[in-house]
């Protein structure tokens, strides 16, 4: 039975997230195509935008949809409501906030972002329209979080692909049919999410939504509870680190490849960085699956079902691991070709050995992910916080600097994988607490 709604709700949202990591693939591609390695540098170094947007879209929708699962399991309907509710405010602030950046500061984060004179304006254009599309965003991945566990995963995973899909169409038809350019590949990005709301209005129409905003007479008294709010987003957090962590580290890779190898440094990174989005999107799509079965054995007071839970996806990780490591390792030059449109040689040689090295790292950071979710699940914010800061800043970024100094790029490579180790190190010894095991998998006892 439990293996069973385990791969229910994984392989759903799996295949969901790899739908959604289309977004930044189709783009890679078609700009790769349609604007050669300045194009793909210009959409490299816009990357941290999106992962910021989509951190925040994360936070507060996995958050919120925790605590929405673990008070569904006890039957309490009002307070289900109330966070709902809560969420779609705290969504709102937010997404003025990004708006307003997109009107008055888009070329200051360009510049931030460290573009200059060849890429600045394709960049910036990238920038100012995924900051004005913030409020689909958000809305999207809050609704994605909440239907998924509000037991319609199959619909969630319908939602992500639907707008994935239609992201890849619409990046051909701007980009080479309508010559629209960068423009074109950000405004199909832009849409995607649009795409996808309409296919959760599905979920709505037929009325099985056991979420609501609170109604009239509750919103005349509506006070927001800063104490739920400050759970709903502590919840969220590690999703946020995860999801900015990739944005902060792409700018300071960026910024290390800069001065070492130039633009054609940074376009082959682009490479690796996008194909690290998609990997990372699989672990993303388990540890999102065992999200709301974990909330509802939490809530019911079962710590041996969701321990067990856990062992199916840190099983999955391993064999999953495995297999990404041989087929990005085998096929590194053939990978790295579809992207590299100019048959640039620098750009190839770069490339294939920043893949076969900065891989190795896969599956401790597919085990990071997973038992970050385990904590957050279980209302445990500060174990699950500090696997995500560590992984996401405080390790990785001096490492890099530390790294690249002494080995080059080589060094800037294995930056990543070295950071997992340790943290999974770290992980491993805050699990003990609560598993009794060998190397994960022996026997295991309750909380």
């Amino acid at each position: 039975m439990m293996l069973r709604e385990y791969v229910k709700y994984t392989s759903l949202n799996v295949l969901g997230m790899l739908g959604l990591s289309c977004y930044i693939l189709a783009d890679t591609y078609f700009v790769a195509k349609g604007l050669g390695s300045s194009g793909l540098a210009a959409l490299n170094l816009a990357i941290p935008v999106y992962s910021f947007i989509h951190g925040t879209g994360l936070m507060l929708g996995m958050g919120g949809a925790t605590w929405f699962s673990i008070f569904k399991s006890q039957g309490a309907k009002r307070r289900k409501d109330q966070v709902f509710s809560y969420t779609v405010v705290l969504s709102c602030c937010f997404a003025l906030l990004f708006v307003l950046a997109g009107f008055t500061a888009s070329r200051g984060l360009t510049a931030l972002l460290g573009a200059d004179k060849v890429v600045f304006e394709m960049t910036q254009t990238y920038v100012k329209v995924l900051l004005l599309f913030a409020p689909a965003f958000l809305a999207n991945d809050l609704l994605l979080c909440f239907v998924r566990n509000d037991g319609a995963p199959q619909l969630a995973m319908a939602a992500m692909l639907g707008g994935s899909f239609s992201n890849i169409i619409l990046d051909y038809v701007f980009i080479f049919l309508f010559q629209m350019g960068i423009f074109g590949a950000v405004f199909a990005t832009g849409l995607a999410p649009i795409i996808s709301l309409a296919v959760l209005s599905l979920f709505f129409g037929r009325q099985k939504n056991s979420f609501h905003l609170l109604k009239s007479k509750a919103v005349e008294k509506f006070r927001m509870q800063w104490h739920m709010a400050a759970q709903i987003l502590a919840g969220g957090i590690p999703s946020l680190v995860a999801e900015l962590s990739s944005g902060i580290v792409i700018i300071v890779f960026n910024v290390i490849i800069l001065s070492l190898l130039g633009n054609t440094g940074v376009a082959a990174y682009g490479v690796v960085a996008n194909l690290s989005l998609v990997v990372i999107s699989v672990f993303t799509g388990i540890a999102q699956g065992i999200q709301p079965i974990i909330s509802k054995y939490y809530g019911m007071g079962e710590p041996k079902k969701r321990q067990t839970i856990f062992r199916y996806a840190v099983f999955t990780v391993a064999a999953v691991s495995i297999l990404i490591y041989l087929g990005m390792s085998v096929g590194a030059e053939q990978v790295t070709a579809i992207f590299n449109s100019e048959g640039d040689q620098e750009l190839q040689a770069i490339a294939v050995n920043g893949i076969r090295l900065y891989f190795t790292g896969v599956a401790f950071a597919g085990f990071n992910i997973v038992s970050a979710i385990y904590f957050t699940s279980t209302d445990q914010a500060k174990p699950a916080n500090l696997i995500s800061l560590l992984r996401g800043f405080v390790l990785i970024i001096p490492l890099a600097f530390l790294m690249s100094r002494l080995f080059g790029m080589i060094g800037l490579w294995l930056t990543f994988p070295l950071t997992e180790l340790l943290v999974a190190i770290i992980g491993g010894e805050k699990l003990k607490n609560q598993f009794q095991c060998n190397g994960f998998c022996g026997k295991i006892r309750s909380d």
